[in-house]
């Protein structure tokens, strides 16, 4: 991961201001002519938090908005902090700007510890065992003014990873592993 100077990290905080043109159709090269930046914005309700950042800038990963985006994905539960793969955060930037909204997105899962993981695969079977959410490798996402259809259609157009529906519990998984989709 090429780091950012310090210069370029003042930059980026100077460049919150630039609005993003259009983009096209793979994740890691649907951002290329968007103003040389990256940018996620979310909440998490669960947390109370909201995160509004540029990682990324003229071809480098900003270390420290990585290490405050992995922060702020954390297990809540166990208050674990566990890096996110930012090929991951890609994929779910180049989503959010594909459906043109201002809206954050809302957080339900990010980083869950095997603990965590282990609590919830004995609540529903649509836990992963080896999920990737344990390796900082996945995202499960709501947008309000967005249906599931909408965001994992986003998500897919990217053919960067895997994209989850669950439409019973409105979100979209998204992890920048194989790329594959399930659910309905």
């Amino acid at each position: 991961m090429k780091l950012i100077s310090r210069r370029g990290l003042l930059r980026a905080f100077a460049a919150t201001t630039i609005a993003a043109a259009p983009v096209s159709a793979n994740a890691f090269g649907i951002l290329r002519g968007a103003g040389d930046f990256r940018k996620l914005r979310m909440h998490n309700g669960r947390t109370g938090e909201t995160l509004d950042m540029i990682y990324w800038l003229d071809g480098d990963y900003i270390r420290p908005a990585i290490e405050e985006i992995s922060y702020f994905m954390r297990d809540w539960r166990q208050n674990e902090v566990h890096a996110i793969d930012p090929r991951t955060l890609d994929i779910m930037a180049a989503s959010h700007n594909l459906l043109d909204t201002n809206e954050p997105y809302l957080l339900l899962s990010g980083y869950r510890s095997p603990a965590t993981n282990a609590m919830l695969r004995q609540r529903s079977s649509g836990v992963a065992r080896n999920s990737l959410h344990m390796v900082g490798e996945a995202a499960d996402l709501r947008l309000t003014s967005r249906s599931v259809s909408q965001i994992a259609r986003a998500a897919e157009s990217c053919a960067a990873g895997g994209v989850g529906r669950y439409s019973r519990s409105n979100f979209v998984h998204m992890d920048c592993g194989d790329v594959r989709h399930w659910g309905g």
